[in-house]
């Protein structure tokens, strides 16, 4: 899309529609943020400026992005064109920065939040866009010491992108409860699956769940209004659990934890795709897809930032039968709508609802008697492990 700072509003908006209008359906990319972390303490440390820097010297450097804090980075997928392309990147690039982590002993993190370290210790990178930030926000950017796995994938058509978001709104729950991996955060269990989720949604503008759209020219004229009015300079300060990303351009599913395994990041990743992709393919064949009210999106959304896959959640498609469903049963049903797109993009032998997802894992741990310092050993050592194991297998 070219330097988003160099164009207009209107320019970047009628730009991304004639993306989107010319684009392909099904392609994708993930991202992955992890904490950096001392490896004899494992508190978070500013070092993101050393290791990128370095990772411009290696196959590493074009996939890795700073993500506001300086104890934190972002590796990428890149531009996939299958599901199986981006499950070998997502093992490939967490080797990669494994490799390169070590070689500055470093150790790395991939839970939703840090357990304890405090925030006030964490020092914003100085990019002329996390300055913006800065400047706007403050407490609330400062305090986001936050960890997330996102999911990009390209639909072709502008209005079509806008219908696909305003029906995967309604799944947001169902996906933070299956990736749900952050009970700890500055020392404290808090008791929720994940406190995330909590703190992002909770403290930014524009986040959470989104107002549906009409279509693309009641999508453009609410972004506009928002540059007009100077509530946004840039289109990614709406920082919606679901959103049309401009720049790429995709559906960017934005809710879910970062995780410690790279077989539930494949396998939350792969339920993103597979369920925009049923979604997309519903919409074009005329089959009825629920659109639903924010308020009712909400009351799911809490249960999954509670009890994650613990918990249950309202049957929002029957609210006169007020029907609850568990929400491992919630996902069952899921799995079983989108297995036709899934196995036929590839994606179904990645479909996977764990025994205990990380948040389970942890808060038993914790339940057991374990002190988060030990638990969250754990964690980072199964990230390492695992991705140590996937690169020599």
């Amino acid at each position: 899309m070219g330097d988003a700072q160099t164009l207009t509003a209107d320019e970047q908006l009628r730009l991304a529609y004639e993306q989107f209008e010319t684009g392909r359906d099904f392609t994708l990319a993930v991202e992955e943020e992890f904490a950096l972390l001392d490896p004899a303490t494992l508190g978070m440390v500013n070092r993101f400026e050393d290791l990128h820097a370095a990772s411009l010297k290696t196959p590493l450097g074009e996939h890795v992005a700073g993500e506001l804090i300086a104890s934190e980075i972002e590796v990428k997928t890149g531009r996939c064109e299958s599901f199986a392309e981006a499950a070998a990147n997502l093992a490939t690039r967490r080797a990669q920065l494994l490799e390169l982590a070590d070689s500055f002993d470093i150790a790395l993190g991939a839970t939703g939040t840090h357990p304890w370290s405090p925030w006030q210790e964490q020092r914003i990178i100085d990019t002329p866009h996390y300055r913006r930030n800065d400047e706007i926000l403050r407490y609330v950017v400062w305090r986001n010491n936050s960890f997330g796995l996102h999911v990009h994938v390209g639909i072709r058509g502008a209005d079509r992108a806008v219908a696909v978001c305003n029906a995967l709104r309604g799944f947001m729950p169902e996906l933070l409860a299956l990736s749900a991996s952050s009970p700890f955060v500055e020392d404290c269990f808090t008791h929720l699956h994940s406190v995330r989720s909590q703190v992002f949604t909770r403290m930014f503008p524009r986040s959470g769940i989104p107002d549906t759209f009409a279509d693309w020219a009641d999508y453009e004229k609410f972004i506009g209004y928002l540059y007009k009015t100077g509530s946004v300079t840039e289109h990614t300060q709406l920082w919606w659990s679901v959103r049309l990303h401009l720049q790429f351009p995709t559906v960017e599913i934005r809710i879910c934890d970062g995780q410690p395994e790279l077989a539930e990041a494949r396998s939350v990743s792969a339920l993103c795709y597979a369920l925009t992709a049923r979604i997309a393919r519903a919409l074009d064949e005329g089959e009825p897809v629920p659109v639903l009210r924010q308020r009712l999106i909400e009351e799911n959304f809490w249960r999954a930032i509670r009890n994650g896959l613990s918990g249950d959640f309202l049957d929002l498609n029957q609210t006169e039968s007020l029907r609850i469903r568990s929400a491992r049963h919630a996902l069952e049903e899921l799995i079983e709508w989108v297995m036709p797109v899934a196995e036929e993009l590839g994606v179904a032998s990645y479909l996977d609802i764990p025994a205990a997802n990380a948040a389970e894992r942890q808060i038993a741990r914790f339940e057991e008697g374990a002190d988060l310092r030990e638990i969250y050993a754990e964690q980072v050592a199964r990230t390492r492990d695992v991705a140590l194991e996937a690169s020599h297998g």
